[in-house]
């Protein structure tokens, strides 16, 4: 049965070519979400991208027809611009007197009383969602890139049985870790294969604590695997176990030009834009626990952090300026990913090059962006989707190394 979806803007901001996950449905776009998209589509960051995006697409859609009477998608769905003149004698005069969110509420009450067919807000915006629900409006959470945290695979299983290395073995997908009683062990190509890392090996002056950050190690070290996903808590060693690796893989093996590490800026207050100083000495908040981890790691094998730095090596960057970069060679770690939509990780993967890594790596209990959760962040999504192929490995790490009142205060707090 068709059904009528209305989208907020944080729809299409999240996913820009939200209007067509819908299938043969009516894709329905308020007139203030225009609105909203036109005052956000000045942004020089994501969010003014996306929104630009959106505004595009709508002109190219455009010129098909008239978007007040609905445009015919290639999927067989209807694109509608929703305009009203006065809703007020139709629906509750409350909902147009301040928020611009209230008035998408109006028109989402003004559709459902003047349409037969089932009419459905989706927003991720939870008060918004509430809020209709107490109007008697349906509404979701836009659900096309939601994955399922709880169902995600850790990586790895515990089997009670000896494997030898190059034995078949069913029912793992590939990059899968198997600790087993005669040692450890990882699916490749279908068979059994013995790990390139021992728990005794040092990389870069550390050796890993546990089994899971061995296994990620390995994924970490492997030529092979062009995608890690690392999820944990804090405290489990994500960010410390990839940059010793991707040290030992560009300047003690030289695998690969250039180390970029990177995450996204989520600012709690004010914007990198109103702090003084240079660009580095703005973007040094968000960059002290990366620098913190390498700190330690250089203390480890006796080098000068800041000797090193010179050497044109290691890259510390905000994501917000690797837009439109081509980056082949480069072994590249995204630390708080889970601070980024699944739009934003296919963005980055896609930048890709030749011979280039990429580590993901977060915590999806410790999500800062708004509209994103444990399972609709994209560090899940992309672990979610790619799991199994040759080029991914997946490691979840749970045990935490960095203290016990750490290991504590993350589980109990």
């Amino acid at each position: 049965m068709v059904k009528n979806y209305v989208l907020d803007t944080n729809v299409l901001i999240h996913d820009p070519n939200a209007i067509y996950s819908f299938q043969d449905n009516n894709v329905v776009i308020p007139l203030p979400v225009l609105e909203e998209l036109d005052k956000l589509k000045r942004r020089s960051d994501s969010v003014g991208k996306s929104a630009r995006q959106v505004i595009r697409e709508l002109d190219l859609l455009r010129s098909k027809g008239d978007l007040s009477k609905g445009v015919k998608l290639e999927n067989g769905g209807n694109l509608i611009i929703m305009v009203v003149g006065d809703g007020k004698k139709e629906t509750p005069s409350f909902l147009y007197e301040k928020y611009l969110d209230n008035w998408i509420l109006g028109y989402v009450v003004l559709l459902s009383k003047s349409s037969n067919i089932p009419t459905i807000l989706v927003s991720k915006d939870i008060s918004l969602r509430v809020k209709a629900s107490a109007l008697g409006i349906p509404a979701q959470d836009y659900l096309t890139d939601r994955s399922n945290l709880s169902t995600l695979s850790s990586g790895y299983s515990v089997l009670d049985k000896d494997v030898e290395p190059g034995q078949k073995i069913e029912g793992f997908p590939e990059n899968h870790y198997l600790k087993c009683p005669n040692g450890f062990f990882k699916v490749k190509n279908g068979t059994v294969t013995q790990l390139a890392i021992k728990s005794s090996d040092k990389i870069w002056g550390i050796s890993p604590l546990n089994d899971e950050q061995l296994f990620a190690m390995d994924a970490l070290l492997d030529d092979d695997v062009k995608l890690v996903t690392l999820v944990g808590m804090a405290g489990t060693g994500k960010t410390l176990i990839a940059l010793a690796c991707a040290l030992e893989k560009t300047y003690n093996q030289k695998r690969y030009k250039r180390i970029i590490v990177s995450r996204p800026l989520i600012p709690v207050g004010k914007d990198v834009g109103y702090l003084p100083g240079s660009l580095l000495e703005k973007l040094e908040p968000w960059m002290e626990p990366i620098m913190d981890n390498l700190e330690f790691l250089f203390d480890r094998v006796g080098m000068s952090l800041k000797e090193f730095m010179k050497k044109d090596i290691l890259e510390i960057s905000a994501l917000t300026f690797m837009r439109g970069r081509s980056l082949p060679n480069q072994y590249m770690i995204i630390d708080e990913a889970q601070n980024l939509t699944p739009h934003e990780v296919k963005t980055i993967l896609t930048r890709a090059g030749e011979n280039t890594k990429i580590v993901l790596a977060g915590d999806p209990y410790q999500i800062d962006t708004p509209y994103l959760d444990k399972d609709s962040n994209g560090l899940v999504y992309a672990a979610s989707k790619l799991l199994g192929n040759k080029l991914v490995a997946h490691i979840t790490l749970v045990k935490g190394e960095r203290s016990q009142l750490a290991s504590l205060a993350a589980e109990k707090l």
